[in-house]
């Protein structure tokens, strides 16, 4: 079987007011992930001040196992025991293997199969490599922010990625969920 790497999305709501904190925090525990076997990258999604409280982190591992090795970690169980009495609820996390995540629905716990996945992630991807840059290339150039095929890249592509994690897949997979699990 193929290695397709590891994935997992943790969810961390944090009381009101203690935001700075947990940033503090995670100014802690984010190099002793980088620094883990089999670290590829990690993102964080802050909560919207004055709308939500939910902070988002989503890190890739080279294995599943590599993963969990830093999950089960005594490292890491110490910082989240330090960073408890932030938390709103308690540390929640899931792991999948690949982009299985960006299927997951409240309802299934299976995962479809990898050319379902496919075309699946294509579909959604597609119309938004084309959408996006229409969008947002203008904007920018509307900002004043001069054109550079890098940092144009990285912006369209990390707006997509968001888009795909937070907005599309959720409910696309809840559209096509009849067909997708079959």
């Amino acid at each position: 079987m193929e290695n397709q790497g590891a994935s997992v999305v943790i969810s961390h709501h944090i009381l009101d007011g203690k935001q700075q904190e947990y940033e503090q925090w995670l100014d802690e525990i984010v190099p002793l992930t980088r620094d883990s076997k089999g670290f590829i990258d990690h993102q964080i999604v802050r909560p919207i001040k004055g709308l939500t409280f939910v902070y988002t982190v989503i890190i890739r591992f080279d294995t599943i196992e590599n993963l969990r090795s830093w999950m089960d970690s005594d490292a890491r169980k110490r910082l989240i025991d330090k960073a408890a009495p932030l938390f709103r609820k308690n540390d929640y996390y899931k792991i999948k293997s690949g982009l299985d995540f960006l299927f997951e629905t409240e309802n299934e716990t299976k995962v479809p199969v990898r050319w379902k996945q496919f075309l699946v992630t294509w579909s959604a991807i597609y119309p938004l490599s084309l959408l996006i840059p229409l969008v947002l290339l203008p904007f920018l150039r509307l900002l004043k922010i001069p054109a550079n095929h890098y940092s144009d890249g990285l912006l369209i592509s990390g707006c997509i990625v968001f888009l795909m994690v937070f907005v599309v897949m959720p409910n696309y997979t809840k559209l096509i969920r009849k067909w997708l699990f079959k």
